[in-house]
């Protein structure tokens, strides 16, 4: 499905690179020997992964606004990329509801500009624009959306990314009909793993109530969502990534999420993070009666991706729970994350050799 090997000396640009997702998926490439750059604002979050990840002076790391488009072609231009993965985002429902125009700005304007740099340059083959399993009109019912259902997600942040959506099928139609570089949308659902600090994220509010011997407060234990650890839809980028670049006719839109039996709801991913953490961890159901509105029922399709690439989840969903805490009780006694970060890479992908430099 993925050779990682197909990475080294690849130049690789990737957006939002100081963010959860990025940080591992930094990681990732660094150790497959990619020449890798990274565009984003500061790291989101304060302790963050990015300045855990080991990967000071083993990237080319530019600071930077994706609604700065002369900032962000400078950066670009000069690593003259092969392969470009658009992650930079607002990320946050709930912040969307907050700040509507900077969600807009960011997650819609921040495509723009990163394809226009991908239109006005001549040597990126393959481009891969990361949205959200929220980008669907969501009809709360009880079979998984696939990849022609209507986009016309709720809520500013899911509404926002159906329209980067909209915008990369526009400029893969009107600029790039000629096979010269090869579009893609990755469409993944929620995901979790080690070293997300971000607020209003269930297991990382479960870290932090479990650190402070506290219940774990659970605003609603009944949504239903398509949890998957953060190393199955990174691989999956990189996997469409590189066959797009090897062959065009792979370019396309693409649902990435887990199998049906993983698609759990908040209170069964809680009672499993209480089982896998010990210690007499619990949680309380909070409910909110008059919270944002956020859908309630969630599930993808995957049989696109499945057919195209032979591709298949890795980790159950307790599998993916069970290294989430693993993670973070390395990180509560300040060990090595880095290593432990190469550790959970090299089980997933069950060959040492091929992950390890």
């Amino acid at each position: 499905m993925l050779d990682l090997n197909f990475y080294k000396g690849k130049r690789v640009f990737i957006t939002g690179h100081t963010g959860f997702k990025g940080a591992w998926l930094c990681r990732m490439l660094v150790n497959a020997g990619a020449v890798v750059t990274g565009y984003a604002l500061e790291p989101p979050t304060q302790p963050n992964l990015y300045s855990l990840a080991g990967l000071e002076g083993k990237i080319t790391s530019v600071i930077g606004d994706v609604r700065d488009f002369p900032a962000l072609k400078s950066a670009f231009d000069a690593s003259k990329p092969e392969i470009v993965l658009h992650l930079a985002a607002q990320p946050i429902v709930r912040t969307s509801y907050e700040q509507p125009a900077y969600t807009y700005e960011t997650n819609v304007m921040g495509t723009v500009n990163i394809l226009e740099c991908v239109r006005q340059s001549d040597c990126v083959k393959s481009f891969l624009n990361v949205t959200t399993d929220k980008v669907y009109e969501n009809k709360e019912w009880a079979w998984g959306y696939r990849e022609n259902e209507p986009l016309d997600g709720y809520d500013p942040y899911s509404n926002s990314k159906s329209c980067s959506e909209l915008v990369t099928h526009s400029y893969a139609s009107s600029f790039f009909a000629d096979g010269r570089t090869a579009i893609s949308t990755a469409r993944a659902g929620n995901v979790i793993g080690g070293g997300d600090f971000a607020r209003d994220r269930i297991l990382p509010d479960c870290v932090r109530a479990a650190q402070a011997v506290e219940p774990i407060i659970v605003r609603n234990p009944h949504s239903t969502r398509p949890y998957q650890h953060v190393l199955e839809p990174l691989a999956a980028y990189l996997m469409i990534a590189q066959r797009q670049y090897e062959d065009g006719k792979y370019a396309g839109w693409y649902n990435v999420g887990p199998d049906e039996c993983d698609c759990v709801t908040t209170g069964a991913l809680v009672d499993l993070f209480c089982e896998k953490w010990g210690g007499g961890a619990s949680w309380e159901d909070r409910s909110e009666k008059n919270a944002p509105h956020e859908a309630n029922f969630l599930k993808l399709d995957c049989s696109k991706l499945k057919s195209a690439f032979g591709w298949k989840p890795r980790w159950h969903i307790g599998e993916a729970v069970a290294m989430t805490c693993d993670w973070a009780k390395i990180y509560l006694v300040a060990g090595d994350i880095a290593a432990e970060m190469d550790r959970e890479i090299a089980a997933f992908f069950g060959n040492t050799e091929a992950i390890l430099l």
